[in-house]
């Protein structure tokens, strides 16, 4: 995005810092906030990964959030298409709202293809140092295709789906995730654990 493509901030709105701050919220839950990042392609696992960590982190008695990429593009982004443009305004949506959250206190968690490293990099830096944890779900292509959980790949295929990731679109893989899943080669709660370990030693969680 150029620098002329970028809304311009009214000088006369001003951020209000409020007496209950991140601080107080995150020690009132004990833990640190924190967005973990699913990205990968479609049917590589993010939603079953992420869903399966946030019920772990739940028994755990922390406080979470998921953020789903269908389920946002209900309300929040129901606006929006499958454009490059269009892709951008989601994640751009999706990482304003999860700063939010995470300024709650939260444990956030989303899962989105998120395709390109330029706009996963935006949300980054949306965040203090250390609070965005990009998980990288390195599923191979054929095997993604084979599962095609909601048959988007064969619509691909047929050319019935423009511009779909994978097939006529790209995918930036991350290069340096503080995560990386291999879906194809463990079980879902070997990965689960994974990101646990990680959380702990990252001091997300005790």
């Amino acid at each position: 995005m150029s620098a002329a493509d970028k809304p311009q901030k009214d000088e006369n709105v001003v951020w209000h810092k409020h007496a209950v701050d991140k601080a107080f919220r995150s020690e009132q839950k004990s833990q640190h906030s924190a967005l973990l990042w699913f990205t990968g392609l479609s049917g590589s696992g993010k939603s079953t990964v992420a869903g399966a960590l946030e019920n772990r982190l739940a028994e755990l008695g922390h406080h979470t959030y998921l953020l789903d990429g269908d389920n946002v593009r209900h309300g929040l982004c129901r606006d929006l298409g499958f454009s490059d443009h269009d892709r951008r305004e989601n994640i751009r949506r999706v990482g304003e709202v999860a700063k939010l959250m995470t300024d709650a206190g939260l444990i956030v968690l989303s899962a989105f293809i998120s395709p390109f490293r330029e706009e996963r990099q935006l949300v980054r830096e949306l965040l203090p140092e250390g609070e965005f944890i990009e998980v990288f779900v390195d599923t191979p292509l054929d095997v993604c295709e084979s599962r095609d959980p909601k048959g988007l790949y064969k619509k691909a295929r047929a050319g019935e789906i423009k511009a779909f990731t994978g097939i006529s679109s790209a995918y930036e893989a991350p290069e340096s995730p503080e995560i990386s899943l291999k879906t194809d080669q463990y079980a879902v709660d070997d990965l689960v654990e994974q990101c646990i370990q990680t959380l702990k030693q990252s001091g997300v969680i005790a």
